[in-house]
């Protein structure tokens, strides 16, 4: 009886999120639906299945469902994936498979079958071989070749709303996430979870490599971006359960938070005063980045206080951490998506 009520449970917790997914996305996108082609309504659903894959790839280290929810948001609706919006769609499509493809590795380490895991982990790499492959033969090119990430698009995670009115940048996990993203490969790091260190590391090192096989190196880039948005949900979980122990940790996404705030402040200082005003646009972009960011440190230093003084208050906590991620993607990802068409 207990196992059927937490099946349920988990059934209903997952429709719940993917409703809220499709509808969040139906809400972005249905400006642009006038200029759909059919084709096009793909947008709609490679996102929600993004989502909804990363929110069940996440179980697999998250006990927290709104954790979980929050690590679906940020791979479905994070900067890469809905920069692959200005891309044929099936781009789109392969992305949204990649965190279902590492569902059978992940979940695998939990049977008896668990030697492979290490195997199956290859599965979502020999997938964007083999969609290139197919593609080519059919002609279909859904991303070009040339198309790969480069060292400057880094400032994405500093300034992503600037990157995507300049060039669609695909990388960026928007500003109060980076907090829970620190504390998440915090986790990583000390845990040794190497495997996942691997991984990671692949996916970015080829994204930015010259493309092989004919392959767009910035497919590769779905792979860290997937990992990216797992590791903000495991930060969110352990900022909402921090305790005195973990203080400093906690200070330390605060940190970065404000270091990042006052950096987009001096950038906007340095752009206002570009002449001619050629510079207020980016400006001004850089202030709402700095205003994010002072909401995350906000957040994170309030939270670092409650763990100091060993007060829980763990709802509280979430309440806190929800509403300055969901005000964060809620302005942020509208923006980008107003601006890819």
């Amino acid at each position: 009886m207990a196992n059927s009520r937490q099946i349920a449970g988990t059934f209903y917790k997952t429709a719940a999120a993917t409703i809220i997914y499709v509808a969040f996305a139906v809400y972005l996108y249905r400006p642009q639906f006038k200029k759909f082609d059919a084709i096009h309504y793909l947008v709609i659903v490679n996102i929600s299945l993004a989502c909804l894959g990363c929110f069940v790839l996440s179980r697999r280290w998250l006990a927290a469902n709104t954790a979980s929810f929050f690590a679906g948001a940020m791979y479905g609706f994070g900067a890469f994936f809905i920069g692959l919006a200005k891309f044929h769609p099936a781009a789109g499509l392969l992305a949204a498979g990649i965190p279902w493809l590492f569902c059978p590795a992940s979940f695998i380490v939990k049977t008896r079958w668990r030697w492979l895991s290490l195997p199956l982990s290859a599965l979502p790499f020999l997938t964007i071989v083999l969609f290139f492959r197919i593609s080519e033969h059919y002609h279909l090119f859904a991303v070009p070749v040339s198309a790969k990430l480069h060292l400057a698009d880094l400032a994405g995670f500093v300034a992503p709303l600037v990157m995507a009115q300049r060039s669609g940048a695909l990388v960026g996990f928007y500003h109060v996430p980076i907090a829970a993203l620190v504390m998440g490969f915090a986790i990583l790091v000390t845990a040794r979870r190497f495997g996942i260190i691997v991984i990671l590391s692949l996916g970015t090192i080829l994204a930015f490599c010259e493309s092989f096989y004919d392959i767009s190196p910035v497919m590769w880039f779905a792979i860290p971006a997937l990992c990216c948005s797992v590791l903000i949900g495991v930060g969110m979980q352990a900022l909402a359960s921090a305790g005195y122990a973990d203080r400093g940790w906690v200070l330390l996404t605060a940190v970065v938070s404000v270091t990042l705030a006052v950096v987009t402040l001096l950038l906007a200082t340095k752009y206002f005063q570009v002449f001619a005003g050629l510079g207020n646009g980016a400006a001004k972009l850089l202030t709402e980045s700095a205003k994010m960011y002072i909401l995350g440190a906000i957040t994170t230093t309030i939270i670092f206080f409650m763990a100091r003084e060993k007060m829980r208050f763990s709802i509280l906590r979430w309440i806190l951490l929800c509403s300055a991620m969901a005000i964060d993607i809620f302005f942020s990802v509208r923006f980008i998506v107003d601006r890819s068409f």
